[in-house]
């Protein structure tokens, strides 16, 4: 359900527009000017809510919002996004959320609420791995790490409170207290749980639903991880065959994913690589369990399932660095981005429990994923202090709101038959499914001028069968990657470093600012840090991101420009300022 905060070319090569708000404050008037990250003005405030909301006693938790009033006149129903994880803040994603329904900013308010738990709303964020290299390298909940968490969190929280039901309660406290009605809710990952139960225990206050990537009631994660993760990889391997140039350069894919899986089932292999979050050389203890993660979080973006061919082909072959660097990234990318805490408490009170062992063993069987994710889980959730929801819990959710269903078509997390799943009890719904796209859409050629459009349509005319989604069938994953990554860098002296430092800026797109920090190029973009590791005197990878590419050109010995390349992306040119 986690939805992979992790650099893609979507984040250099995405145009940008300033978002403007308005003086007035929102209705309710409880609001005082504040400056989100990567958005600018807005209006924020906070509300106390009972911890035990069916006691109304004891500890009383502060749930913190905002909100980014239209630029014209408001409709008085704001959309809601609802991110994923569990875990995911929504406050410090202000920038990636609203980027999608920039369209819509002309009518409607956006309203961001730090559910409980995350961001800013007594977030149960715990350090499970870190800060050395070597401890991302274990269990993906690794038990010792899960104890000192119940212990860090249990002076300040009950982890047994923080379940979805409680969210969505929080969420309609604030709804009343600002003086809305209706709300649009857009959920994404595990946001469409809480959308869907939101629309299940309040739907008077429901007008329209948009859920994109269906985690719903009944999902029971990991139950289906391994084998749904399976399907998608051997999709991928499947339309690598079938592209000439692909299945010319990496015949016998399938043989080398059980070569790579053999070789570690065995046990780990040491692997020199380049560390995501310094760009320095590190050895990693690289095991079946994190190679498994990270191939199955490459299937989460087009742009990263674009790299599967040569990471296997080139794993098959010795050189297991790529492999490693992506998978190591991936966990590092959730570990910042996550409260880990309320992901065991939400997993852990309505999917574990309900699992079933032995089917899921025997479904995970013969997998690229195999047994690890499902024992590491259970395992985290025997230590975890949540107790199992009531099972009608699990029940679909009815609802006669409008709702838009969006699937990936090869989403290893939430594929598209949890989507149907969740269509048969929304009588007013529609589900599209984007081709070659995965959990998210990052990398999905054409979805950027198609799905925001339909988004903002669907929301404006509260009607999904009546929307015209003809350009959902011009949406296309990118090639392979038919060359290998390189993942060994060069050394350049520090003044060679210094002269690519500088501000850069492109028509439409975020500004950049490079510099050289600690004999490291560091690239800040829209609130975020990204190291620049050379692999060539003009040519720098993005540590984390082998799909990334900057080249810089000089005119006359200085850098005046760079260009980004991603994978499947085309280019875009940076001058320097």
């Amino acid at each position: 359900m986690r939805r992979v905060l992790l650099l893609t070319a979507g984040l250099l090569l995405a145009p940008s527009a300033p978002l403007a708000a308005q003086a007035a404050p929102a209705p309710g008037g409880a609001l005082e000017p504040c400056d989100l990250p990567g958005v600018g003005p807005a209006r924020c405030g906070s509300l106390e809510v009972w911890e035990n909301r069916q006691a109304k006693s004891g500890r009383r938790i502060t749930i913190h919002f905002a909100v980014l009033p239209a630029t014209g006149t408001a409709t008085g129903d704001p959309l809601v996004p609802l991110p994923g994880g569990p875990g995911q803040p929504t406050i410090a994603l202000a920038g990636a959320l609203t980027d999608m329904v920039r369209a819509l900013r002309d009518t409607r308010d956006v309203l961001l609420v730090d559910l409980r738990g995350t961001g800013t709303s007594n977030s149960l964020e715990c350090r499970l791995y870190g800060p050395s290299t070597a401890e991302f390298a274990g269990p993906f909940y690794p038990p010792e790490r899960v104890r000192d968490c119940v212990r860090e969190l249990g002076g300040r929280a009950d982890l047994a409170r923080y379940t979805t039901d409680d969210a969505v309660d929080d969420l309609d406290d604030v709804r009343a207290a600002l003086g809305y009605d209706r709300l649009n809710l857009y959920g994404t990952s595990y946001g469409t749980r809480t959308a869907l139960v939101y629309m299940r225990r309040h739907p008077r206050h429901v007008r329209s639903a948009i859920l994109h990537g269906v985690a719903h009631t009944g999902y029971r994660m990991p139950g289906r991880l391994a084998a749904d993760a399976q399907r998608m990889v051997e999709a991928a391997i499947g339309d690598c065959e079938r592209e000439a140039a692909c299945g010319a350069a990496f015949p016998g894919l399938r043989g080398d994913l059980r070569s790579i899986t053999g070789r570690l089932e065995r046990g780990p292999v040491e692997v020199t690589l380049m560390d995501p979050g310094t760009g320095e050389p590190a050895t990693l203890s690289f095991s079946r369990g994190l190679f498994a993660e990270g191939l199955r979080y490459m299937l989460y973006t087009a742009g990263t399932a674009a790299l599967i061919p040569t990471v296997l082909h080139q794993g098959a072959r010795g050189d297991l660095a790529p492999a490693a660097e992506l998978a190591l990234a991936s966990r590092r990318g959730i570990v910042s981005a996550m409260s880990n805490g309320l992901f065991l408490s939400v997993t852990c009170a309505e999917d574990v429990p309900f699992v079933d062992r032995d089917q899921a063993a025997r479904a995970a069987r013969g997998t690229f994923v195999g047994e690890s994710r499902l024992r590491d889980q259970a395992a985290a959730c025997a230590e975890w202090p949540a107790r199992p929801v009531d099972p009608a819990f699990l029940e679909p959710v009815r609802s006669d709101a409008p709702v838009l269903i969006i699937s990936g078509q090869y989403d290893p997390a939430t594929p598209p038959e949890r989507g149907e799943e969740a269509l048969r009890t929304l009588p007013h719904g529609r589900h599209l499914v984007i081709p070659g796209a995965g959990h998210g859409l990052s990398g999905s050629l054409g979805a950027r001028e198609c799905v925001p459009r339909l988004l903002a349509e669907f929301v404006r005319a509260a009607d999904a069968r009546g929307l015209d989604a003809s350009c959902v069938a011009s949406i296309h994953r990118p090639p392979f990657r038919l060359n290998p990554i390189a993942a060994r860098p060069v050394t350049l002296p520090a003044p060679e470093l210094a002269a690519h430092a500088g501000s850069f800026a492109a028509p439409g797109a975020p500004p950049m600012e490079i510099r050289l920090e600690n004999g490291r190029l560091r690239l800040m973009v829209q609130g975020q840090t990204f190291v620049l590791v050379p692999v060539g005197p003009e040519q720098f990878r993005v540590a984390g991101a082998p799909q990334l590419s900057v080249t810089f050109a000089r005119e006359a010995g200085v850098v005046k420009s760079l260009t980004v390349e991603g994978t499947g992306q085309g280019t875009l040119t940076y001058t320097r300022q």
